[in-house]
């Protein structure tokens, strides 16, 4: 129906031409067109005999919102799903997506300054050989054990070679009826894996599973850069191994794990993680944690929009914002949800704890180190560790890895 010329039939009275529309919606016609064929934002009527497309001018909200979603470079198939939301839903979806975004950008930072660091150290070994390579061989080689952290390796003069002692334990925990935990504790690889959903438990041990065959050479046989190369592929195959696991479930896409494991080299360890599940270093009497969750509540945390005590008794549900899924993703989102990856200095004497939410959510830190320094060897640690979950109502199912670096024998 027409009036005056003007089409007419919208909740605010009148449509506009898809020019004006533009102009109000910050939205450039081609946008508009494109947004159209995908669905996102259809015009309010389309002429049948000149195809003109007509807008209610009570669209320009949802059509701002789009734009503003296409600048902090949300993906047009995530952007549809916020716009369908109501606006409290719509934040926290926001919400949820720029952390994801800041945890890569974080990780990726990370890796940015471990090359400098790791370049530069080649840099100055190299200013300092002189002209007979042959003679400044171990040389070279001290330097780069230096400055990646490592403690040395049995073919490297004057190195201690290094050995780890380890145990594992998973527990039930007191409320759960089945347990998605997984863990595992080997002379090469520490891991525990929180399974969620329907395949949760599948999604666990598939993960570590697909770690198990990976094949690390003593210090020395892989450079720094090799090892990290390694690592992703690591967290690569245990990705494929969780997606193949969890194929058979209703909702494949519902289904999947955490993931926290180190890989032992001889005198360094390689840290893959995603999740919320942890790794803890003890040194020196003091406990500190070497991963960052990749959750919801974390971010909130990062950004100062929660403090430190209301994130403990926080609300919502324990949302992730990355993890090992049974969701086939396309090469861009894959690629901004892959595992942090990194290489860990390590010392004699040091002692590591790996564990899921189910212990760190419940157990307060001062009681975690306290547990963990008074126990004689890792398997009372493991023991001590599940019992103080236990004593706090044991709400959730536990997974938990203790290991000492010690001076090989």
């Amino acid at each position: 129906m027409e009036r005056d010329g003007r089409p007419v039939g919208s909740a605010s009275g009148e449509l506009v031409t898809i020019g004006e529309f533009a102009r109000l919606s910050r939205l450039s016609a081609k946008a508009l067109r494109r947004y159209d064929e995908l669905g996102l934002l259809r015009p309010a009527l389309v002429d049948q005999v000149n195809g003109y497309r007509y807008y209610d001018p009570a669209q320009v909200e949802g059509a701002r919102l789009v734009a503003w979603l296409r600048r902090i470079g949300m993906p047009l198939n995530r952007i549809g799903r916020v716009v369908a939301l109501d606006a409290g839903a719509a934040a926290v979806e926001i919400r949820a997506y720029w952390a994801r975004v800041e945890a890569e950008t974080a990780a990726r930072r990370d890796l940015a300054m471990y090359l400098v660091d790791h370049l530069s150290a080649e840099g100055r070994t190299m200013s300092r050989m002189p002209d007979d390579a042959h003679n400044t061989h171990n040389t070279h080689n001290t330097h780069n054990a230096e400055n990646t952290g490592s403690s040395g390796s049995a073919g490297s003069a004057g190195a201690v070679a290094l050995a780890i002692r380890c145990a594992s334990l998973t527990d039930i925990g007191v409320v759960r009826t089945a347990n998605q935990d997984a863990a595992f504790a080997g002379p090469r690889l520490l891991a525990v894996a929180d399974g969620f959903g329907e395949g949760g438990a599948e999604a666990s041990a598939a993960a570590i599973e697909a770690l198990k065959p990976s094949t690390w050479g003593r210090d020395g046989a892989l450079s720094a850069a090799d090892l990290l190369n390694a690592l992703e592929e690591t967290a690569d195959s245990a990705a494929r191994a969780v997606r193949d696991a969890v194929a058979p479930c209703a909702d494949p896409d519902g289904s999947g794990t955490t993931l926290t494991a180190m890989l032992w080299t001889g005198s360094r360890l390689g840290l893959v993680h995603i999740g919320d599940s942890r790794a803890y270093l003890l040194r020196g009497g003091e406990l500190f944690r070497i991963t960052h969750d990749h959750s919801l509540v974390q971010s909130m945390l990062d950004d100062g929009s929660l403090s430190p005590e209301e994130a403990v008794s926080h609300p919502g549900p324990a949302l992730l914002l990355k993890a090992l899924v049974g969701e086939a993703r396309p090469a861009a989102v894959a690629v901004a949800c892959r595992a942090d990856v990194r290489l860990r200095e390590v010392l004699a004497g040091d002692r590591y704890l790996l564990c899921s939410d189910g212990l760190s959510a419940v157990v307060e830190a001062a009681d975690l180190r306290a547990a963990v320094v008074a126990a004689d060897d890792p398997q009372e640690a493991v023991r001590r560790l599940a019992g103080l979950a236990r004593e706090a109502g044991g709400p959730d199912n536990v997974a938990c890895v203790v290991a000492d670096v010690v001076v090989e024998e």
